[in-house]
Parts: C-alpha cells; structure tokens; sequence
C-alpha cells in the first residue's frame, strides 16, 4: 500500500513539472517572466553548493528547532495542567478561544515593534504559532483518557500524581506528537515568513528576499522548493517517529472504528 502511494504521488509530481514546463515556456511567455520547472529545479540544485544559501538555512532551521522546542516545553505542561484541572480550563478557554483564531503572520509587525532583538523576535513568534496546535491536541489527549482506567489506579490507592504519569499523559501522549507534528510544519511557515518581513543577516526568507531584488526569479523558487522540501522532510520524521512510539494507539483506534 505505501510502495502504491508513492508511486501515485510521483506520477502526479511528474506530470505536474510536464504541464508547468509545456505551459510556461509555450503558453505565458518568456523564462524572464517566470522559469520553468526545469530551471528551478537546476538552480534548486546548485543552492547546495552556494554558501550564503547553507548559511540561511542554517539560521531558519536554528530559529525552527529552538521555537519549536520552547513551545513544547511551554504548551505541553500547560495542556497536562488545564486537562487534569477542568474548572481552571473553563475559566481559561474564552482566552485561548480569542487568541488561537488570530493569524501568527499578523502579529509579526507587533513582534517587530516590541522585540528589538532580530533572533528573539522570530523565535518568539514561530513560538507563538507552535503553541496552538500542540496545547490543544495536549488537551483533547488528556479528554480521551479512559476514565476506568483512572479509576481502577486509584482504586489500587495511587494518587493524582501517579494516576497522571501512569495513565494519562501516556495515553495522552499520541496526540501531543500529532500536535508537535502539525507545529513543525507552522513553525517553519512562520520562520520563513518573519525573515521576509523583518528581513536579517541570514535565512530562507533573506535569501528569497535578495534574490528578488536581483531580478533572480529562478533562485527565490528554487530557495522556495527548499523550504518546502524541508517541510515535507520534517512531517515524515514525525510521522515515522508517531508510527514506531505509537503504533498501539493506532491499533486501539483502529479497533475502534
């Protein structure tokens, strides 16, 4: 089944780059206006051997993994909390329920003004993003947990504490990695999209932005497919890493469908 699925989603990339090739360089005009697949994906080559490139993407990926990671180390522990305490999540929701709805791009020129630090403004917004998506699967997790089996600990005399490191956040524990998974793909957006506002020294976003202003249309695609390409190498780690640490979780979920 997955050799099948791969083979569909390379007959379909395939035949995307024929009709993008055939209808770019025949049907709206020059290379000038916009280059066709086989160009970017030349240039997205040779941005391997281009150090101011390597240089960017070590600065993304830096701002990535560092924002993520405090979202983690924030969200989790708070998701745990308000699950195991319902009145203070009650009393907490409406905030959440205003904040979550606002797009992370938005607050980017509110960052820019009130973090004068370059770094430290694009860290805290991608940790601003990440935090949603890992916070509230955190807490639908800690709502699936099997109430019997909280019940049966405590019958056997263990205490709140115990009862929460031995039943519910393991039981919780899958949907918090479909949370981080989700928030590694919104974290690299943000990383990039906080480079192409705010501009720096070094990054993705830097790189696509002074391509642009050097009329180079192919290097800002092709640094773009990198970006991409990073994205979609993030989300099947995390999806491997979900399938080998939770594989039970998807046989009971299976089981119960």
């Amino acid at each position: 089944m997955t050799g099948a699925r791969l083979l569909r989603g390379a007959a379909g990339a395939a035949g995307f780059f024929v009709v993008g090739e055939l209808v770019i360089r025949y049907g709206i005009g020059d290379d000038m206006d916009f280059p066709p697949p086989s160009t970017i994906l030349l240039e997205t080559g040779r941005l391997l051997a281009d150090p101011d490139f390597l240089a960017g993407v070590g600065a993304t990926l830096a701002n990535w993994a560092l924002g993520l990671l405090i979202a983690i180390c924030v969200a989790v522990p708070l998701g745990v909390l308000l699950g195991s305490l319902p009145p203070v999540e009650r009393a907490i929701r409406p905030v959440l329920e205003f904040l979550r709805p606002i797009p992370s791009v938005a607050i980017i020129p509110l960052a820019i003004l009130l973090i004068p630090v370059d770094e430290m403004m694009k860290v805290s917004v991608i940790v601003y993003a990440s935090l949603w998506p890992i916070l509230i699967n955190t807490l639908y997790g800690m709502h699936d947990v099997d109430p019997v089996a909280k019940e049966s600990l405590r019958s056997f005399g263990f205490g709140p504490l115990a009862v929460l490191s031995r039943v519910s956040v393991p039981s919780a524990a899958p949907f918090m990695a479909t949370g981080v998974r989700i928030a590694a793909g919104i974290a690299l957006v943000l990383a990039v999209s906080a480079e192409l506002v705010a501009g720096g020294v070094a990054g993705i976003g830097v790189y696509v932005i002074q391509a642009g202003s050097g009329n180079r249309m192919d290097l800002m695609m092709a640094a773009t497919v990198w970006a991409g390409l990073f994205g979609v190498a993030a989300n099947l780690v995390l999806m491997a890493g979900e399938r080998r640490l939770f594989h039970w979780h998807r046989m009971r979920t299976g089981a119960q469908s």
